[in-house]
Order: structure tokens, then C-alpha cells, then sequence
């Protein structure tokens, strides 16, 4: 079986599970997707071309088995495209067999068996994580899911309607996950979520448990040696949080908070349910409570309506708060979001901004890096680099590293000094 992921960490994590759920059926992975009698295209639906993205590919992919005249091949769309789409994907493209929601698709094997259900989007997320299969991607650092689906309704966002209303997992189930990645020498775990900050699950005494809870608990576990978690949303920074970035030394000094605008007026149209006074002083708590915190963020440029004194009010923003890293997008309006139904701003001023933006924001990532150098810092490294004897890894920050040694490095810590810098990378000496 051949799985390509589209899109976010929440994605990546999903396809393992598609693969696991198969590999106990012995079925066979591949990365060649010319061999593969199974293809699964696990979509995401964030971007305004997404779509057009899967069209493309499922007409490369029936240019591939055209010629191969598979019996039994079988092509999968499945992620939140297919949850949004699932009648329309089977109309434009006949040649899909089988379509399942990102809440559904633990139901795939058992679709392909029966073939008699073709579209499953129904939102089950219990029933799904008690269906799942939870093995190790690459043996050092893994994600894992702990809260899916939004109930925020940001104007801009399909998330909503293609993940559901906000499900968080029980914290035994969780750190059950975790101990199987732990058993089979996982040294990172990363929290995944819509809205993982939000999280509410159901700990041993029946209570609800918030991620500060639940950082601890998996913390105490000896054999995970660091945690990170993501995407947040500023309303849901509880004092908790904040505090224990302070107080366990397993939980990484690095923060990704979108704010998506630094205009109070276009925050309020994007309903983000925030200010930028708020989003200030969660920063200046974080930095209380871990002073050498790295920051961040996700921002769209170009939202209906935003005015050149909007856009100056972010970048005035950005150069006040120093990111380490961050995101940037020109708005692209999604089908069935309020914000589609607004005046867009045209093509020509969201690139100009966007330029502007991204300008910065590569620069004060540039400086950060350049920041680190002749300091000592400790690496996790991860995998081989694409030169002889390269090694990959990552710092404590989130920042990618990369160092030469004849010495396999992979799943190990090495504290180096940082000897220099690209825009997007720390070099290592040993």
C-alpha cells in the first residue's frame, strides 16, 4: 500500500494509523507508488486549492494503473476533503473506490473487505481511537493525538465542519498510547490537536483533566525525555499551562500560538474570540514563567476587509513580539465559512503584504539562528541528512540542526556547540 499525507501533523498522524490498521492485515508498505495495489490519499482541506490538488493526483494515478491493468487495486481518498466532498469526489472521479472521513476511517478495512459501502463521513471519534492500531513511525520522535475537532468557528475555518465539534481522548488512553512508542525507544512525544490547549479528557477519577494534567502525567513516565504540543489557541492559554512551562523541565521551551492578525478590527471579523492586548499578556506571562521561551505563530494576510493600517498594526506587531519561526498565508476563502461569502481584497495587495510579512518574519528567524552560535546546546537527532555522514536533528527551540559524524547519531542526545547558521538551520560541531 502506497499513503500520501497532505497537510498538517494531524494528517502525518492519521496516516500512520491507516497504515498500522493494514499492516495487521499483511498488507505491505511502499514508497514507490507504481507498485502499490492500494493508494490512499489522506487529503486536507485548510488551503483553497486543495481540491485541485487531489484531482491531479488521482489523474496521474489512473495514468499509472491504466497501464498496469490491476485486478485487485483499490483508490482511497480519504481526510477532510473526502469529508467535505465525499459525493462530489465520486462524481468527478469515478475511478475512487472508497471514501472515509478523518473520524472514520478506522472503518477502511473493513469497507475494502465488504465493498459494500463506499463513503463513510460519519464523526466518531471514540469509536475510532478505541479502533486504532499505535505503532512507532521512525523510533524517536512520534505525535500523538490527544484532542480533535474545533468548536471555536473562526470565520476563515473548515476545520469545524470537517472534524467535528472539540472531542478530547481519556488520559489513560493516552498515556497507554504513549508507553508503546516509549517501549520501542521513542524519546519525544508531541501533542497533537486542533485545539490542543483546550484539551478536557477524562482522567481516573472521572474528572475532567486539562493538558497542564496531563503534561505532568506523561511526564512522570521515565523513559519520554521531551514534550512539545500543538497548534494552541490563545483563548485557551489557562494559568495552568503557562506555569508548568516553568515548572517541568520535559516540557520544551517552545510555544506555536497563532494570533492570525494583530488588528483588534480584523481579529473580531475573523471571530478569533481575542485581542492582541490578551495575546500580549499570555506572552509576557510565558516569558515570566520560562524566560528563554521560543515563540510561534500562524498569520493570513489579506482578510476581507483588512486595511493598509490593519497589515501595519501586524507588522508593527511582529517586530514587537520576535518570532523564532512562523507561518504566513494570503487569505484564500473556503466554500461554506462566513468569511467566503465577504469581499475579497485582490490578488496583487495580499501578495504585496505577504512579501512584506514573510520578509520579516525569514529575518528575525535568521537572527534567532545566528543568535545560537558558539553556544552549546542539546540536539535530539533524528535522521540521516542528505550528505555523507549528516545527521538531523532538533533543538530544545524546535530549531532544525545538522551535524557530520561517522558515529550513528540517530535517536541519541549530543550536546554540541552551534559553530553557524542558515535562515532555517543550525550547523553543529562536535
Amino acid at each position: 500500500m502506497f499513503v500520501k499525507s497532505y497537510g498538517c501533523q494531524m494528517n502525518v498522524y492519521d496516516s500512520n494509523r491507516i497504515k498500522d490498521l493494514f499492516l495487521q492485515k499483511n498488507y505491505e508498505t511502499t514508497d514507490d507508488i507504481d507498485s502499490a495495489d492500494l493508494i490512499v490519499l489522506n487529503t486536507c482541506h485548510i488551503r483553497e486549492k486543495a481540491a485541485e490538488k487531489l484531482y491531479s493526483d488521482i489523474g496521474r494515478i489512473n495514468k499509472i494503473n491504466k497501464k498496469k491493468s490491476k485486478e485487485n487495486y483499490k483508490l482511497v481518498v480519504a481526510g477532510c476533503v473526502a469529508q467535505a466532498e465525499g459525493i462530489e469526489i465520486q462524481k468527478r472521479a469515478p475511478s475512487v473506490d472508497f471514501v472515509v472521513g478523518p473520524q472514520s476511517y478506522h472503518k477502511l478495512p473493513e469497507m475494502i473487505d465488504k465493498e459494500e459501502q463506499k463513503i463513510n463521513d460519519d464523526f466518531l471519534p471514540n469509536e475510532k481511537f478505541n479502533n486504532l492500531v499505535f505503532n512507532t513511525s521512525n523510533g524517536v520522535s512520534e505525535f500523538v493525538s490527544i484532542q480533535e475537532g474545533c468548536d471555536k468557528f473562526c470565520t476563515f475555518c473548515v476545520v469545524p465542519y470537517t472534524r467535528g465539534s472539540e472531542y478530547s481522548r481519556p488520559v489513560q488512553d493516552i498515556k497507554q498510547e504513549v508507553s508503546k512508542y516509549l517501549d520501542n525507544g521513542v524519546k519525544e512525544i508531541i501533542f497533537l490537536g486542533q485545539n490542543v490547549n483546550g484539551y478536557h479528557g477524562t482522567g481516573d477519577d472521572g474528572k475532567s483533566k486539562d493538558l497542564a494534567y496531563l503534561i505532568n502525567t506523561i511526564s512522570e513516565l521515565d523513559k519520554v525525555k521531551r514534550i512539545r504540543y500543538m497548534t494552541s489557541h490563545p483563548i485557551d492559554m489557562s494559568e495552568s499551562l503557562i506555569k508548568i512551562h516553568g515548572e517541568d523541565n520535559k516540557l520544551m521551551p517552545f510555544l506555536h500560538l497563532p494570533i492570525q492578525s494583530a488588528s483588534n478590527n480584523i481579529l473580531k471579523k475573523m471571530n478569533r474570540k481575542h485581542t492582541v492586548k490578551s495575546y500580549l499578556k499570555i506572552i509576557e506571562k510565558l516569558k515570566l514563567s520560562r524566560p528563554d521561551i521560543a515563540l510561534s505563530s500562524d498569520f493570513i494576510v489579506g482578510f476581507p476587509g483588512e486595511t493598509d493600517k490593519d497589515f501595519d498594526e501586524t507588522m508593527k506587531f511582529v517586530s514587537l513580539v520576535k518570532f523564532v519561526i512562523a507561518y504566513s498565508f494570503m487569505f484564500s476563502p473556503r466554500p461554506g465559512t462566513p468569511a467566503f461569502k465577504l469581499p475579497d481584497i485582490s490578488k496583487e495587495v495580499k501578495k504585496a503584504r505577504l512579501s512584506a510579512l514573510q520578509s520579516l518574519l525569514k529575518q528575525q528567524q535568521s537572527d534567532y539562528n545566528k543568535s545560537c552560535i558558539d553556544k552549546k546546546m542539546e540536539i535530539l537527532f533524528e535522521k540521516k541528512g542528505r550528505h555523507k555522514n549528516q545527521y538531523i536533528g532538533r533543538t530544545i527551540y524546535n530549531q532544525s540542526a545538522f551535524i557530520e559524524s561517522k558515529d550513528n547519531l540517530i535517536n541519541e542526545f549530543k550536546k554540541v556547540k552551534i559553530s553557524d547558521s542558515t535562515d532555517f538551520a543550525l550547523k553543529c560541531s562536535s
